[in-house]
């Protein structure tokens, strides 16, 4: 599943309903916009070992919803 294939209907639904923190929701947003996850980490200013567990709890989300 990449977040980047999803369509702009989907992905509005999946903001709106995910309750996605501050940082997961940025993310959501940089994987939206395909940034490959070393950059999303690099622009967050946090770890690439976070960022993973970060995008690890998204895709949990995602799923969820869908």
């Amino acid at each position: 599943m990449k977040i980047c294939d999803f369509t702009k209907r989907e992905l509005d639904y999946i903001r709106q309903e995910s309750n996605f923190t501050n940082d997961e929701m940025a993310l959501f947003n940089m994987r939206a916009n395909n940034i490959p996850l070393e950059e999303c980490a690099e622009q967050m200013n946090l770890s690439v070992s976070t960022i993973y567990r970060l995008h690890k709890k998204v895709k949990i989300k995602v799923e969820k919803l869908l």
